[in-house]
């Protein structure tokens, strides 16, 4: 009894949140995440209702939000179950959770900005406040989110870089994504669609910048999933199973993401664009599946076998409601 009450006291000196600290945040934010996204798609429901209360009948809708709640729902509740079972410094919970809280963020600002600012004149939707700093800020939230998702696969499974060769490639990443965020705000537009509004702190010289860093963050990723191929060809036994079902899983996603954005979108059929689009939902949500898989098969971070139905068919049956869910709202 004395020895664990001297522990909690050399945690709490350290800043070290203990297990229950930790599910607390972990679980608060997922239900963050996932209130964000059911406002976000309230918001989308309403604004494509005809004369809905918004004011506003056949709105635009934000390009990626059945990829944002399929994020949510998967990352965010997967990262809610292993963060606080993980050792007090290790990151990869706690990415988990911020990927699905970005997303369920953008998501509900995105979708806020758009009833907003398109809104027909007089109407309720016209007169709610804070519709430009929406837009502003769902135009450079992606870079952050593309971020965490180049230090997840730079970082898995141990929460470190697959070398000490790493660190500065590591530390590049950090500052690619702040340096890239920054641009990216000053840009004096923003995305998706909302032309009425521009960048409060919008600079001209920035004009140019949007493509760059998109492309610096997409190569980042790359380099990522290199490290991790690495990671891969150096594990043994256990660990090299636990690793090659992410590795997998990034495989996927990126095979899926390429058909999806360069073959089909060339090509211009609508029935491959269906197909192609499943293709990159089912790579989206495999790689908390395979984390998943990993933490519960190999015996990863040593997590109980009994949360197995938690985070493997919770994961897909969500997969397949969003997709239901999302057929309707397009129909």
């Amino acid at each position: 009894m004395v020895v664990t009450e001297r522990k909690k006291k050399q945690r709490r000196q350290a800043g070290v949140m203990s297990a229950r600290e930790a599910a607390w945040l972990a679980w608060y934010l997922c239900a963050v995440s996932i209130t964000l996204t059911i406002l976000g798609l309230f918001l989308l429901i309403m604004s494509q209702s005809p004369a809905g209360a918004l004011g506003y009948a056949g709105a635009s809708v934000f390009d990626y939000w059945l990829e944002n709640t399929v994020v949510v729902i998967s990352f965010s509740t997967v990262g809610a179950v292993i963060a606080p079972r993980l050792p007090p410094r290790s990151p990869i919970g706690w990415l988990f959770c911020a990927i699905g809280f970005v997303a369920g963020m953008g998501l509900f600002l995105a979708e806020y900005a758009i009833v907003t600012l398109l809104a027909e004149p007089g109407s309720l939707a016209s007169k709610l406040p804070g519709g430009d700093a929406a837009a502003w800020v769902s135009s450079w939230l992606w870079v952050v989110h593309l971020g965490l998702f180049v230090f997840l696969a730079l970082l898995f499974p141990d929460g470190k870089p697959p070398s000490p060769r790493w660190q500065p490639f590591a530390w590049l990443v950090g500052l690619v994504t702040a340096g890239g965020t920054v641009a990216v705000a000053l840009w004096p537009q923003t995305a998706g669609g909302l032309t009425p509004t521009n960048s409060p702190l919008g600079v001209e010289a920035a004009t140019d910048v949007f493509n760059p860093v998109e492309t610096i963050m997409l190569s980042l990723g790359l380099i990522a999933v290199l490290s991790l191929v690495v990671r891969l060809r150096h594990a043994k036994g256990v660990e090299r199973q636990q690793v090659k079902w992410f590795a997998y899983a990034l495989v996927w996603l990126a095979t899926s993401s390429t058909f999806s954005f360069v073959v089909s979108d060339t090509l211009g059929i609508p029935s491959l664009e269906w197909v192609s689009f499943v293709l990159v939902m089912a790579g989206v949500v495999g790689l908390p599946v395979a984390v998943s898989i990993a933490i519960l098969k190999y015996r990863l971070y040593n997590i109980d076998l009994l949360i197995n139905r938690t985070l493997v068919y919770g994961a897909l049956t969500a997969l397949l409601v969003t997709m239901y869910v999302g057929g309707v709202v397009l129909l």
